[in-house]
């Protein structure tokens, strides 16, 4: 029970490292509100002289110890729902006949990737905390942010490929599929996962090991190495930022919004007549439609404050600020926000399903 206990109490400080927030340029500063109030000297960086570190902070950074207890509650729901959930929802697909079908493939896929993550990364994150600087090899930790790219990346080009079926679908009203998947229909989900993993190489070529100096020890601390050693890795570093916010974020939605238009435009230009034949067919696909719809829409509220709190970092935060402190205070408590509502994405949609999805429903009982 302690080991139970402990853990859960630590989970608060493992969204710190969870997807995204552990790679900023702030997370090494991060370190400096929860031990003293001296700055970390960071590696030299291309564009600052070998030497100069950030001033001292006039102002501790601090986050509230009621906020973190409020993030250990929520930590160790998303952990245990998001497991319960997503088992139960490749159970549901896996063992109904009436569920393999196109859609629920590609909403079985969205749910592995959560699954993946929450299994390896959380715990890997939360038994690193128990040594006071990074316990593991440096192959763990470029594994943890490529594990989480890659999940994240499975669940935009997902949403992407459902967005795009329920349109074919509606295109092809007439046309009622049968039961069982397709052959390129897993095609589809194989190319989506060696797209996302593909895309996640980067951040395996871009995290390392660093040590720190901290009052009189040196600190292991695994993040994104401020000097890269090619000029694809410093442009990545670079754009990096933007690139998470396009298309880890932006694609989806864009993705949505132009093919449901479509899709909204064609289903209105067909004839009263046909509508009403195929109407038990139609409610159907109606549905669905609806469901991929949900699944957007939760996605884009979980990940907007994160992709926030990152723009806002890129855009004002100055690290070189006496007063940036207060600033920082801020944005880790936006960081903190983010990264839950972030990882509650992992764990809200069987949720959604059983409250949109009436077949999903049916089968939860």
């Amino acid at each position: 029970m302690r080991l139970v206990a402990l853990l859960c109490f630590l989970m608060a400080a493992e969204v710190g490292a969870s997807r995204f927030a552990r790679d900023s340029q702030a997370a090494s500063e991060a370190l400096e509100p929860t031990k003293s109030n001296y700055s970390i000297p960071l590696p030299p960086q291309s564009g600052r002289p070998q030497g100069i570190t950030p001033p001292l902070c006039i102002k501790p950074t601090e986050i509230k110890q009621a906020f973190k207890y409020v993030n250990t509650m929520v930590s160790c729901l998303i952990f245990v729902v998001g497991i319960i959930g997503n088992t139960t929802l490749l159970r549901i697909i896996y063992k109904n006949k009436c569920m393999r079908n196109g859609p629920n493939v590609l909403i079985g896929s969205l749910a592995l990737g959560d699954l993946l993550y929450i299994i390896i990364a959380i715990p890997i994150n939360v038994f690193k905390l128990l040594a006071e600087d990074w316990p593991f090899g440096v192959y763990v930790c470029k594994l943890v942010p490529f594990i989480q790219k890659a999940s994240v990346g499975i669940t935009v080009l997902s949403l992407c490929a459902l967005s795009i079926d329920r349109y074919h679908a509606v295109m092809s009203w007439s046309r009622v599929k049968g039961m069982g998947i397709p052959l390129w229909k897993a095609a589809e989900v194989t190319l989506i996962w060696l797209v996302a993993v593909v895309l996640a190489v980067p951040e395996v070529l871009a995290f390392d090991i660093l040590e720190m100096p901290y009052r009189g020890n040196k600190l292991r601390v695994c993040l994104l190495h401020p000097d890269q050693s090619n000029s694809f890795m410093k442009c990545y570093q670079n754009v990096k930022d933007w690139w998470l916010f396009g298309f880890y974020f932006c694609l989806p939605l864009a993705c949505t919004g132009i093919f449901y238009t479509l899709m909204s435009c064609e289903m209105l230009s067909r004839k009263k007549g046909m509508r009403i034949a195929l109407n038990d067919h139609m409610k159907q696909r109606r549905e669905v439609a609806k469901t991929v719809f949900c699944l957007v829409l939760i996605f884009a509220l979980c990940w907007l404050p994160l992709h926030l709190s990152r723009i806002l970092k890129k855009t004002i935060y100055d690290q070189h600020d006496p007063n940036r402190c207060e600033l920082l205070s801020f944005l880790l408590v936006m960081d903190y926000i983010g990264i839950n509502m972030a990882s509650l994405n992992s764990c809200i949609n069987p949720i959604a399903l059983y409250f949109v999805s009436q077949k999903f429903k049916n089968c939860f009982q």
